[in-house]
């Protein structure tokens, strides 16, 4: 037997000849070549799918070597796309790969690109990318078979329009977010702290010089603590000397970067902060926040205090020499136990310096160390000129180092448990633990659902799962019914080839709605507004004037609610089309929406019910006397019906009805315990 027959030979037995003999000329669209996207790719090249076109714009790290095992240490930093293609390749030359090393969101990746693929595979890792490639497989109405992992947990859905829920049609948690001033002012978790080493003080320091303002113009709209607001204005310029020094070429301030940074503090900082003593560890409570002076300034506003504990200055000298005592230590992942012999009665734990490096715990002078060497190390790199800017990257030792420093040391002062160098990197790296072998179950699973959807077998697909039951370790959910309020898989969509330049927005609208050109209508693009019923002023205007190009967009919405929306994707005009011709070409046959079903209206409300008159007899009143008589109504004991009380002499009541009377204290007894005769029960 050939090779190549001996290679099939066992995929074909599986798969019958009839399915097996499409795949070479199936053209698959594999979008991620990651954990999963690495081991999906060795999947589809092995199981025959003979036309594979792979895209990713991610470039090879050293931590991703564990689990993409297509890489090598010497591919580390090269196109991810391009070495997945080159190392799949060989295990079968009969496969034609197509690497492109690209963002699928850039304007050239449209419907009508989307639209020469047979079936889309997702092998993404955040959210924006997958919600973008599940709108335009629904817009093209190309399958796609959507994937994810977490650690132990994995999940392949797939997607079909018209016939399966879409990926919108059930929505995602947003990302934890967190207010300004927590981040800022009042940090109380380690996350607070990361954040802000990692998106504020290294982006003040060496990243893009941005104002504050705006972002404190937001924090304040949405009605955070105006008094700490107008704190951090007051400091919102303290970094631009600190940026300067870091930058220098001088010999005299490069010679210890972060010690120089601190001493280029404008005067004016100067008297406002007098117990300023050395270094950039100037900032390591937002904005100066953690010397004596801006922590008194802190401490004013009392109602900040009131249900936690203030935070505590560091003092450098006072680190070095171990003789400071931080009197809010606290003991966590990697913190410093103040009850413990290590501490030694300064709070200033020495680690022992055993273990790995990532999971070593730090001691207060191991964190000031550390921060100062990585400024000295980031401050170098910019002043080598090869870079301009630096912003955080989980796999760069620089960053990394800094960002594990000054959220240690912010949390000490804050009295917040302190991190280890891996957790830090886990935390603000927004690393979810990564399984070679669940990203290998996972492909496997994306296989056997993209091949039901090239059999057409849509009764046989599944949602699976990947659970934390060894009994039952993969479940599998009938898939849904598209979600009928969805705004994604609910459109109808259509593709109008355009020239931008020339076309007018109210030309092509027109041309849209064809014989429903009187309709009232408003058009977007995105979450922009373009034109309503009220609004024509940009229906004279090109496409191009309103940023509505190739790759996007245009929504239209019916006022009335009665139709369903249209979508239309723009695209590039044929290269053969007529100069003189319209500059559009519009769909054929235009897009019909649905027409909505009104939902009925609620029931009348039932008219009231009248009040009953009372039938009870009102309170004989003597108009002479100057006081009203009160007593109630007395009612009789119901007889038999010959006119006795019955045989046990108690009328006609029921023993349920005894039990009541006795309860409420309303039956009058003898002292034998027996009802008298002609007793009134009072109402």
């Amino acid at each position: 037997m050939s090779t190549a027959k001996a290679r099939s030979a066992h995929a074909r037995a599986i798969l019958g000849s009839e399915l097996y003999d499409k795949l070479p000329n199936t053209k698959v669209l594999l979008v991620g070549a990651g954990g999963i996207g690495c081991e999906l790719l060795k999947n589809i090249v092995l199981t025959g799918f003979g036309k594979i076109t792979l895209l990713d714009l991610d470039t090879i790290d050293l931590s991703n070597l564990n689990r993409q095992f297509l890489f090598r240490k010497k591919d580390v930093k090269q196109s991810k796309a391009l070495i997945a293609a080159q190392t799949a390749a060989p295990f079968n030359p009969n496969v034609q790969l197509t690497p492109i090393h690209g963002n699928i969101k850039e304007p050239q990746y449209d419907i009508l690109w989307f639209q020469q693929f047979d079936i889309v595979l997702n092998a993404l890792d955040n959210l924006d990318a997958r919600r973008h490639v599940n709108k335009m497989c629904m817009a093209a109405q190309v399958p796609l078979v959507e994937s994810g992992t977490a650690g132990y947990l994995g999940q392949v859905q797939p997607l079909l329009k018209d016939q399966t829920e879409c990926f919108d049609c059930i929505p995602k948690p947003t990302p934890k977010t967190f207010p300004v001033c927590t981040i800022r002012s009042t940090p109380s978790q380690p996350i607070h702290c990361i954040v802000w080493s990692k998106s504020y003080l290294l982006g003040q320091l060496f990243g893009e010089d941005e104002d504050a303002g705006s972002e404190l113009d937001e924090a304040e709209k949405h009605g955070e603590n105006a008094q700490e607001i107008a704190a951090l204005r007051k400091q919102a310029q303290a970094f631009s000397s600190a940026r300067s020094a870091l930058r220098s070429t001088s010999p005299d301030i490069s010679k210890d970067a972060a010690k120089l940074a601190f001493q280029k503090v404008n005067p004016r900082l100067q008297r406002l902060f007098p117990s300023i003593k050395m270094l950039l560890i100037s900032v390591l409570c937002d904005r100066l926040q953690v010397f004596d002076a801006d922590i008194k300034n802190l401490l004013v506003m009392a109602d900040m205090w009131r249900s936690r504990a203030p935070p505590v200055p560091l003092d450098f000298d006072a680190i070095m020499d171990d003789t400071f005592v931080l009197r809010n230590a606290v003991s966590g992942a990697g913190g410093v136990d103040p009850a413990s012999d290590s501490v030694n009665g300064t709070g200033n734990a020495h680690s022992n310096g055993a273990g790995l490096k990532d999971q070593r715990a730090l001691s207060l002078r191991d964190n000031v160390e550390l921060f100062v060497d990585s400024t000295n190390r980031l401050a170098a790199r910019l002043r080598s000129g090869n870079e301009t800017t630096i912003a955080f990257d989980k796999d760069d030792e620089d960053t990394l180092d800094f960002v594990t420093a000054a959220s240690n040391l912010r949390s000490a002062a804050y009295g917040i448990g302190q991190q280890t160098r891996w957790e830090v990197k886990e935390m603000a790296g927004n690393i979810i633990p990564a399984i070679a072998t669940t990203n290998a179950i996972v492909s496997g699973l994306i296989v056997l659902q993209a091949l039901h959807l090239l059999r057409h077998s849509h009764s046989a697909m599944r949602n699976v799962h990947l659970q934390y039951k060894p009994a039952v370790p993969l479940s599998t959910i009938t898939l849904s019914r598209p979600n009928p309020a969805c705004g994604i898989c609910r459109d109808t969509y259509a593709v109008l080839r355009c020239d931008p330049t020339r076309a007018l927005l109210g030309d092509v609208v027109k041309g849209i709605l064809g014989k429903g050109a009187e309709r009232e209508v408003s058009v977007y693009e995105d979450k922009r507004v373009l034109s309503d019923p009220d609004w024509d002023d940009n229906l004279e205007r090109t496409l191009e004037s309103l940023n509505v190009t190739r790759g996007k967009f245009l929504t239209i919405v019916d006022e009335e609610g009665e139709w369903g929306t249209i979508s239309i994707g723009l695209s590039t005009l044929p290269p053969d089309h007529p100069p003189s011709a319209p500059p559009y070409i519009l769909p054929s046959p235009l897009p019909h929406p649905p027409r909505k079903e009104k939902a009925p209206p609620p029931p009348e409300p039932a008219p009231a019910t009248p009040p009953r008159a009372s039938k009870k007899r009102s309170l004989p009143i003597d108009m002479d006397s100057d006081f009203i008589d009160l007593a109630p109504t007395p009612k009789r004991l119901k007889l038999m019906p010959n006119g006795d009380l019955g045989a046990n002499g108690k009328g006609s009541e029921s023993p349920s009805k005894r039990r009541k009377l006795d309860t409420d204290g309303l039956v009058l007894m003898d002292g034998s315990g027996e009802l008298v005769d002609d007793v009134i029960v009072i109402d």
